[in-house]
C-alpha cells in the first residue's frame, strides 16, 4: 500500500498520512492485521458485560473487611495479551471492579458511587497461568469522596507488578 493510498474498512476508510515514513506503516499495518485487527467477533463475546463477567471469572474473593478487600487473580489466556502476559485493559477492569467493592465496605448503601478517576502503573508483567495476589484498601473516605489504592503482588514472589488508585465521588441516590 503506498502512504498517499486509503484503505478500506468495515465502518468506512481509513486516511493514512503522507508524512508516515513507508517503512513505519508497513509495520504498523502488519502489527495490526497479526493481532487480528477488525476480525469478527463470535456472538459469545457480543452478549451484554461480558468483559465484566470475564474478568469476575479471574477474580476469587479472599477475604472482606471494612476499608480493604484481597483477591487472587488467575492470568488466564483469555485475558493474557499478544506477548502472553496479563493485558493492561484486564488489570484496569480488575482494578475498576475491586475498587468498587472495596468502597463500598465503607459508602452507605443509599449513596451511588461514580468513578471520577482510574490511574494505573504497569511496572512488570504477570505471566500467563500466574496467580496474583490483588490487595485493595481506602486511602480516603468522606462525605463526598471516596478513593482506593490497589496492588498486585506475584503470590510466589510478592513482587509488586501493577498498582491502581481509584477516585469515586459518593452521590446520594435519586428517588423519583
Amino acid at each position: 500500500m503506498k502512504v498517499s493510498d486509503r484503505a478500506s474498512a468495515a465502518e468506512g476508510e481509513v486516511t493514512i498520512s503522507r508524512k508516515i515514513p513507508e517503512s513505519h506503516l508497513s509495520k504498523t499495518l502488519s502489527f495490526f492485521r497479526h493481532q487480528g485487527y477488525r476480525a469478527d467477533l463470535p456472538a459469545v463475546f457480543q452478549e451484554r458485560d461480558f468483559y465484566s463477567h470475564l474478568i469476575r471469572g479471574i477474580l476469587q474473593v479472599k477475604r472482606v473487611d471494612r476499608g480493604s478487600l484481597s483477591c487472587l487473580l488467575s492470568v488466564e489466556p483469555a485475558v493474557a495479551n499478544y506477548f502472553g502476559g496479563l493485558h493492561g485493559g484486564a488489570v484496569a477492569a480488575a482494578v475498576d471492579l475491586v475498587s468498587i467493592a472495596c468502597a463500598r465496605t465503607v459508602v452507605a448503601e443509599d449513596k451511588e458511587l461514580f468513578l471520577g478517576e482510574l490511574s494505573m502503573s504497569y511496572l512488570s508483567v504477570a505471566p500467563a497461568k500466574a496467580e496474583v495476589a490483588v490487595d485493595a484498601s481506602v486511602v480516603r473516605s468522606g462525605r463526598n469522596v471516596t478513593v482506593i489504592a490497589v496492588e498486585f503482588k506475584m503470590k510466589k514472589t510478592s513482587k509488586l507488578i501493577y498498582t491502581g488508585r481509584a477516585t469515586f465521588y459518593n452521590m446520594p441516590i435519586a428517588k423519583l
